[in-house]
């Protein structure tokens, strides 16, 4: 025997389904517009730099080729990859640890990476495996290491505690600062500078082999990290809320933290200490297109990408500013923006 359905239960799957449109649409259009912006910040960082590059002379002009695409293109696709991975594991973890000052370096990841480099650095090991300098297979051995410990303070039985690892992340960073600053300190001057100019952050690169080593661990982190936004959507909602929703939230956890380090980890190895991109992308997707985590997920994705380059350009035409210091002054001043328009609509 088959029983109408009640005007009630209709009424909730229309509703249901025309949220979910409108969320697809919104998803459409903000994509839209990230990837619009993205195209414009590629063409604008391809051709600014120490000297602008006359794209027209590619053709006929040996030289104009050598520099763009072994030098110009590379860097710009690597500052694109740093910047997307950034973004995306910055707007991960502010969903998952619903706080909006969790950055991809409070992990601890990037400490554990700096003091890995800096002890490269400071015994001189330039030497490369495989085409790999030491100095980045030191930085991704002391993130990966960073991040064992972290999450072996953080964990009580099989259960990490996203406060505490949060805090443990900061401890680790602090600790592991400090053995930086102690290294330089006994280092001589020139790997002392050697060790700055790495934690600063510097993007250089000849060629795209170092972009193809990358990749292999890059691409997992970003799928999963895409996969997982509609569950940390429910998770940002409560813990017991989104369990009740059919959210494996033991699973979550761990796949982020995994994801995440992973992530963070390559990109310290490679691109070193850049600060605040994972931290003020997610605040901007947010103001401009909601608090919507799988929306903010992907977006934050592209629209950091976009940001490194730009940052980068702006780094190349200043003469050669490690990139890190850029977008430190950028992000540094946008944040306290972002921060004074939350306080003023807090108020009102």
């Amino acid at each position: 025997m088959v029983f109408p359905a009640s005007p009630s239960n209709v009424h909730l799957a229309k509703e249901n389904a025309r949220s979910q449109s409108m969320a697809g649409w919104r998803l459409i259009r903000s994509l839209v517009l990230v990837l619009i912006c993205l195209a414009v910040a590629t063409v604008v960082s391809l051709w600014l730099g120490y000297q602008p590059l006359d794209l027209s002379l590619l053709r006929q002009d040996e030289i104009a080729r050598v520099i763009f695409f072994r030098l110009r293109l590379p860097r710009v696709i690597l500052a694109g990859i740093l910047g997307a991975s950034l973004g995306l594991v910055g707007a991960c973890l502010q969903a998952f640890f619903r706080n909006p000052l969790a950055a991809p370096f409070t992990l601890g990841v990037s400490g554990g990476g700096a003091l890995g480099a800096g002890l490269a650095i400071a015994f001189g090991w330039g030497a490369s495996v495989s085409g790999v300098p030491l100095v980045s297979l030191a930085a991704f051995a002391g993130s990966v290491t960073a991040m064992l410990v972290v999450y072996r303070l953080s964990s009580t039985g099989n259960m990490a505690m996203p406060g505490t690892l949060l805090l443990a992340g900061v401890v680790v960073n602090l600790i592991a600062s400090a053995g930086v600053t102690l290294i330089q300190y006994i280092s001589d001057s020139t790997r002392a500078l050697q060790i700055l100019r790495w934690i600063i952050g510097t993007i250089d690169i000849v060629g795209f082999d170092p972009i193809w080593r990358m990749l292999p661990f890059l691409i997992p982190g970003w799928v999963v990290l895409m996969l997982i936004a509609r569950d940390l959507h429910l998770m940002a909602m409560g813990e017991e809320s989104a369990a009740s929703l059919g959210v494996n939230v033991l699973r979550c956890e761990r796949l982020v933290y995994a994801a995440s380090s992973l992530v963070v980890g390559v990109v310290v190895a490679e691109g070193a200490h850049i600060a605040f991109v994972g931290l003020i992308i997610p605040h901007a997707v947010r103001m401009l297109f909601g608090e919507d985590v799988r929306l903010v997920v992907p977006c934050s994705f592209f629209l950091g990408a976009g940001f490194l380059m730009l940052a980068d350009a702006v780094a190349r035409t200043a003469g050669g500013l490690p990139v890190g210091a850029v977008t430190a002054l950028i992000g540094g001043i946008t944040f306290l923006g972002l921060l004074r328009r939350q306080r003023r609509f807090s108020a009102i």
